[in-house]
């Protein structure tokens, strides 16, 4: 699927993710990309992007957003987007989580947008 806008892109994200669908939402980062899946990690490529988003997958959550900001400049695109995110985990307990992510996309070769760096905790990073 192509994404021919910075905003397209980060709706299929949150409809990908939503449906439990991690080769879609793999499929969305450039190869070299890195994800941010907690404060102080690095998930860096597709190999490790899977893995740790699997995870947040296994909570089979929904992920919603909330107020959200868009810059883009040419080729590159600034995505700012609060989120909360509701599952379980394996014990069946509630789990949620929310945050202000800072993602940076990127125009590839054939028009789509890509994600070249995912930071789901944003200024949170800076305690």
């Amino acid at each position: 699927m192509a994404f021919m806008s910075p905003e397209e892109a980060v709706k299929a994200f949150f409809d990908a993710f939503n449906r439990g669908d991690l080769d879609a939402v793999v499929a969305m980062y450039e190869p070299g990309a890195t994800l941010v899946p907690q404060p102080g990690q690095m998930a860096k490529g597709h190999a490790a992007i899977r893995e740790a988003l699997g995870g947040f997958l296994s909570l089979q959550p929904t992920l919603t957003p909330g107020r959200r900001a868009l810059v883009e400049a040419g080729d590159i695109a600034l995505s700012v987007v609060r989120w909360s995110l509701a599952g379980s985990g394996p014990d069946g307990t509630p789990v949620r989580m929310e945050g202000t992510t800072s993602d940076v996309l990127r125009r590839q070769p054939d028009g789509r947008w890509l994600y070249v760096i995912d930071n789901p905790w944003g200024g949170g990073l800076l305690g």
